[in-house]
């Protein structure tokens, strides 16, 4: 089956983003996505608005993001869109939250477990997408990357509840006790529905691997990184390009490491990687091609 090309630059400025989308190949049409995390309010790990908005606007993109299904300042969408101008994304490009005018089903063909998908309704008003992701770690997933913000990250309020659960409960409080690899599991079937919904060809993940905290963006509290930047990673292959960002964890020469490898062990945060390739979402094997 060969390898998934991912590219790779190492040093992470706006220009660089730049680069490493021109370097893919692939022209994005009509409306066009850019789907980040907008962070929770306290946090300060999320990406930069200054470093993604020469990108953004480049695309002429509009930056999409859905409500979350726990407490906090991005519960709602009026807290939430506080939270996008206040962390600076509304300066910098126009915004959406997918779910605010409601959500949608969509279907999971083959999945493990979820039969259906429940998302931000707008996401239908999209042409194509830019996955935009921090890679870090998570405090539930193991790691977050372009297959947790594309599952997840696109899900409505109810859906990433379904997506916790796999399928059998939208209560709140029956996150913390569903199976946990059932949950990776079911991060790859909402993942497979997104694509078979956009069309594969129609997606670009660009994983940005800074501030390698071992907890989300999510998190108002999240630990200090005790590892360096890596560098700006990307693909049209979700699965090869979260691989290729934990193997980069894994092989450097960083002491501050083993912080976020036992976060990923922990939660067996690859698991989400095995699955997506077990459904035919990509490639394990890939080759890094770096760009200067």
């Amino acid at each position: 089956m060969g390898k998934s090309k991912v590219y790779f630059i190492k040093e992470i400025t706006p220009g660089s983003l730049i680069k490493i989308y021109d370097a893919i190949g692939v022209d994005l049409k009509g409306k066009i996505a850019v789907k980040i995390s907008t962070g929770e309010p306290g946090g300060h790990n999320f990406l930069d608005p200054n470093l993604i908005k020469d990108l953004v606007k480049k695309l002429n993109g509009t930056i999409v993001e859905c409500n979350t299904a726990y407490p906090g300042g991005r519960n709602t969408s009026e807290v939430h869109w506080k939270t996008i101008e206040d962390h600076g994304f509304k300066s910098i490009a126009p915004c959406d939250i997918l779910d605010e005018s409601g959500e949608i089903s969509i279907p999971v063909n083959n999945g493990a477990h979820l039969k259906e998908n429940v998302i931000g309704a707008n996401l239908k008003n999209y042409d194509s997408m830019l996955m935009l992701s921090h890679f870090k770690g998570h405090q539930m997933g193991g790691l977050g990357g372009a297959l947790k913000n594309m599952s997840i990250g696109i899900a409505s309020s109810r859906g990433k509840l379904l997506i916790h659960t796999s399928g059998k409960s939208e209560v709140f409080e029956d996150v913390f006790t569903a199976d946990h690899d059932s949950f990776l599991e079911s991060m790859a079937d909402a993942d497979k529905s997104v694509m078979d919904f956009m069309g594969r060809e129609n997606i670009v993940y660009i994983n940005i691997a800074n501030k390698l905290s071992v907890d989300c963006d999510c998190n108002a509290n999240p630990e200090e990184p005790k590892m360096a930047d890596i560098g700006i990673m990307a693909s049209v292959d979700p699965v090869a390009l979260d691989q290729a960002c934990v193997d980069s964890v894994y092989n450097s020469h960083d002491e501050g490491k083993c912080h976020l490898i036992e976060r990923i062990e922990s939660r067996n945060g690859i698991h989400t990687i095995e699955a997506a390739h077990n459904l035919g979402l990509g490639l394990r094997d890939y080759e890094i091609i770096e760009i200067f």
